[in-house]
């Protein structure tokens, strides 16, 4: 039952993840040092952007918690 849940949340979690927006210029950006690169910028989602980052983090503790859970099973 656990694996099954854990595969469940994996595949969501993988949907969720390709849904969000790029915050950056791509690959060609962090290459340049275009853009300003900074990965402790305050960013401010607003909407959908925060609903999507909310759940992200959410399957992402909830994949540890089920990868702890079946390991100590």
């Amino acid at each position: 039952m656990l694996n099954g849940m854990l595969m469940v949340v994996s595949a969501l979690m993988i949907i969720i993840t390709l849904l969000q927006s790029g915050k950056s210029d791509g690959i060609s950006g962090a290459f340049t040092g275009n853009g300003g690169l900074n990965l402790f910028a305050n960013v401010k989602e607003r909407g959908p952007e925060k609903v999507i980052s909310y759940l992200t983090m959410i399957l992402g503790i909830l994949f540890f918690v089920l990868v702890i859970l079946i390991r100590l099973r």
